[in-house]
């Protein structure tokens, strides 16, 4: 998502690649991406955030092809995953504890992380009312943060998130994400 031009620059080296086999100018074999892996590779870097998309599905396909497994087990992970990394980011006594910056930015992210993945592994969503995950008290998390550190992770929240747009969602949580 912050990225974009990755897909553009594989698309560069796919046609570059192509003009070489043409023209018959020899390739060094262990550089070359083979068809195949290339075209895998260009359907992963399509998603706006390709990394998130694959765990979004991996998560799906689980909890569809594992019935015997009530899907609470799952939600309850994700939802108590969220519910730790907002406790630690929002306690001085806790967010004191650690020593560098880079730990904040990674809680940040598996915050973000896990709501997505909650938002589309449960019936109704993350923003609905009987969500287990206080959305208000993320959202303001991440808004305490300095924004140009966390405006990737509110996009990431807007743009890749399945419930947000429901009619069922709190307004409240619709502006506050809405505003810049």
């Amino acid at each position: 998502m912050t990225n974009p031009a990755i897909q553009n620059d594989f698309s560069y080296y796919r046609r570059t690649l192509s003009r070489m086999r043409i023209n018959n100018t020899p390739t060094e074999g262990e550089n070359e991406v083979n068809n195949e892996l290339a075209n895998r590779i260009s359907l992963f870097y399509a998603d706006a955030t390709p990394m998130l998309k694959t765990l979004s599905d991996g998560t799906t396909k689980f909890v569809s092809e594992n019935k015997n497994l009530p899907i609470e087990n799952t939600t309850d992970c994700l939802s108590t995953m969220a519910s730790v990394c907002k406790v630690m980011l929002e306690t001085p006594e806790y967010r004191s504890r650690f020593t560098s910056e880079e730990t904040v930015s990674f809680c940040l992210r598996v915050m973000v992380g896990v709501i997505i993945l909650y938002d589309y592994v449960h019936p109704v969503g993350a923003f609905s009312k009987s969500s287990k995950i206080d959305m208000k008290g993320c959202i303001k998390v991440l808004r305490d943060q300095p924004p140009n550190s966390v405006e990737g992770l509110l996009n990431a929240l807007r743009y890749t998130t399945k419930h947000l747009n429901d009619e069922s969602t709190n307004k409240t949580i619709k502006s506050m994400l809405q505003q810049q």
